[in-house]
């Protein structure tokens, strides 16, 4: 019997019209744990190098994570895997909502879609029964309208959809997914699925999921919504307010906007107002969120309410949660009752809600430059607001323009030439990155950056403290109860790090070994959550989450009925990680590719970042160009993988000598 997972993928061809429920290896769960692992070793299976974004032989994978549909708190994240258009690499997106566990109790871990469809189609799974339906009623729809109007159709209120907008049937490269309550938008995602003609995947399902061990695992989940209270009640002092409680980043509950908008870039990421934040500002912005938000909600089987329901008049209601909250306000150098109404076209048209901003923005730039003319945007209204309004209509549908932006700022601007690439000046890896630009280099951030394969940083952050605290007695006060750290150094590292002085300070401290073990701490605490479902508001991100590497071993025990400790987890969040990058390196992806943006900061060195990525890479067990060598394949049991490299020439076979030496 299987515990916490159903054991079936639901695999859909949809050029042939197929539907096939297949029985999965449980050994692969063993080594892969679920959701992101398993995805990526069929990603490494079944698409070949050769194989890009819209080929028909490309998947789409909506994965449930191994814990999703259990009754731990905040396991519900949806993990959707592909190659994307953008950057031509593996890309993963975590959606949060109630689309995972629903998938569950249906009866499947993942829903696996191949080839496309000559028409556009919706999927209906209702338990057993799965059906391939008509969807051109639906064309140009709205993502969320689309997920009521199914539900209406089916007369299935319960059900959750998983849905596209105009953007992504137009193949926007950063057009993404929405259910309702989140969304997978990074990387191109939602363009994927509709190059291969689907406008939703609706579930409903009524079954049941059973763990292991009941007892144990509820009294684990009992101690994990103890400490949320606990959490509550004792916010940490002396960091930001979305930051200080747990939660994906409750921007929907704060009014204090006074470090995003002066620390981050308006515009094209370019922008610093260091003054903006004043008394009128906030009365006017305060004003703006309370009056339109309804309510705060949460996802499947959480406490904590980190999405809002805005009503703005005039306008359907929506779900907003997060940063998209500042992005489109900040990048049209506007307000916040702005961004808010604009935030909910652009979540209906289905767009990434931090590449769109900045791909219009950049437009603006080039017009403002000369590098782009009048007469490329026709009928273009003169204010910035008008525009971005235009800009948002013509990308969605690739009018005109639009079908140059479409592609995001990387590939706009070989298109546009004349200078243009410089101004996609905010790129890692061809994806545009949060608008943030700082003084002073910082070696966590930078390895972060260059390394990170979630695209994302706030998907790589988290659980060590972004800066130290001003004084000692602070920093004492914090490590006393910091019982989630994986080892006691990291207490010792953070009380020695000092905000000013001769020594122990940015960038030089923490040293190149002990931001070595930070990054890697902090990423492997992403990777456990990807293949667990886990929400990053709940583990991952935060620091002092209720979800550790002390307790999580343990809910793996219980539920998935997996023996695991610290050690193996450890191990298992490295081979799949290690896959993750071993799919990337086949594409191509090299240590070139692995820099953050030259204006991220704005005082660097460069002697510092060659050795932190040198030392980072022999850490990871890479070689000097990021790949995996033989050696570190073999021991994670991806001898297949170290098979593969040297086949295709990117190990010699001199190199894996050297290594056995």
């Amino acid at each position: 019997m299987r515990y916490a997972e159903t054991g079936f993928n639901l695999e859909i061809d949809l050029t042939r019209g197929n539907i096939e429920k297949v029985a999965t290896d449980p050994r692969d769960t063993e080594l892969y744990l679920g959701g992101l692992g398993t995805n990526t070793k069929i990603l490494w299976d079944r698409v070949g190098p050769e194989i890009d974004a819209f080929s028909p032989d490309n998947l789409l994978i909506f994965a449930a994570g191994l814990l999703c549909g259990t009754p731990a708190t905040g396991c519900n994240r949806t993990i959707v895997s592909t190659i994307s258009p953008m950057t031509k690499l593996m890309v993963f997106s975590m959606m949060g909502g109630f689309w995972a566990p629903e998938l569950k109790y249906a009866g499947y871990d993942k829903v696996i879609l191949k080839g496309k469809s000559s028409d556009l189609v919706y999927i209906y799974i209702n338990n057993d029964k799965v059906e391939i339906r008509d969807a051109s009623h639906l064309s140009g729809k709205g993502a969320l309208e689309t997920g009521e109007l199914l539900k209406e159709e089916l007369k299935q209120p319960k059900a959750q959809v998983a849905a596209i907008g105009m953007a992504g049937e137009n193949k926007v490269y950063y057009a993404s997914i929405e259910q309702g309550r989140s969304s997978a938008s990074r990387g191109g995602i939602g363009a994927v699925m509709g190059d291969k003609g689907v406008k939703a995947i609706v579930v409903r399902g009524t079954k049941d999921i059973y763990v292991a061990e009941p007892e144990e695992y509820i009294e684990l989940c009992n101690e994990v919504l103890k400490y949320i209270r606990f959490r509550e009640e004792n916010p940490i002092p002396g960091v930001m307010a979305i930051l200080s409680r747990l939660g994906s980043p409750q921007e929907m509950a704060v009014h204090d906007e006074k470090w995003h908008t002066e620390n981050f870039s308006w515009g094209n990421s370019r922008t610093r107002r260091k003054d903006f934040w004043t008394e009128e500002v906030e009365k006017e912005w305060t004003e703006t969120l309370e009056n339109a938000r309804t309510r705060l909600i949460s996802c499947y089987n959480c406490p904590m309410k980190c999405g809002a329901t805005l009503s703005l008049e005039g306008l359907p209601t929506y779900m907003m949660k997060c940063f998209t909250k500042l992005t489109y306000t900040m990048g049209a150098f506007s307000n916040l009752e702005f961004g808010l109404r604009i935030a909910q076209k652009a979540t209906e048209y289905g767009v990434d809600g931090y590449s769109a901003p900045q791909v219009m923005a950049f437009a603006l730039e080039l017009l403002d430059d000369g590098i782009l003319t009048d007469k490329d945007f026709p009928d273009m209204p003169e204010d910035t607001e008008g525009r971005f309004y235009y800009l948002l209509d013509k990308i969605v549908r690739r009018e005109g323009i639009g079908d140059v932006l479409a592609n995001g700022t990387h590939w706009a601007g070989k298109e546009i030439g004349n200078g243009a690439e410089a101004y996609a000046h905010n790129n890692i890896k061809k994806v545009e990155q949060l608008p943030l630009k700082l003084f002073m280099m910082n070696p966590i951030y930078y390895l972060m950056y260059c390394t990170g394969e979630k695209m994302n940083i706030t998907q790589i952050e988290g659980q060590f403290p972004q800066a130290p605290f001003p004084k000692r007695e602070h920093r004492e006060k914090f490590v006393k109860d910091w019982f989630q750290v994986p080892d006691e150094k990291f207490k010792q590292i953070f009380l020695d790090w000092e905000m000013r002085g001769d020594k122990n300070v940015t960038p030089f401290y923490p040293t190149i070994e002990m931001t070595c073990d930070i990054v890697d701490w902090q990423e492997r605490m992403h990777y456990i959550d990807d293949a667990l479902g886990l929400c990053a508001g709940l583990s991952s991100f935060h620091l002092k989450p209720p979800y550790h590497m002390h307790n999580l071993p343990k809910f793996i025990t219980a539920g998935a009925g997996l023996e695991m400790d610290e050690e193996k987890l450890t191990k298992a969040a490295k081979r799949y990680r290690t896959l993750v990058r071993s799919v990337n390196i086949l594409r191509g992806m090299r240590r070139k590719d692995e820099v953050p943006p030259d204006d991220h900061w704005k005082k660097r060195f460069p002697e510092l970042e060659k050795e932190l990525l040198d030392t980072y890479y022999q850490y990871k067990g890479w070689n000097d160009d990021g790949i995996p060598t033989k050696e570190t394949l073999d021991e994670l049991g991806l001898d297949y993988v170290s098979e593969e490299f040297i086949k295709r020439g990117i190990l010699t076979d001199k190199e894996a000598v050297k290594e056995t030496k």
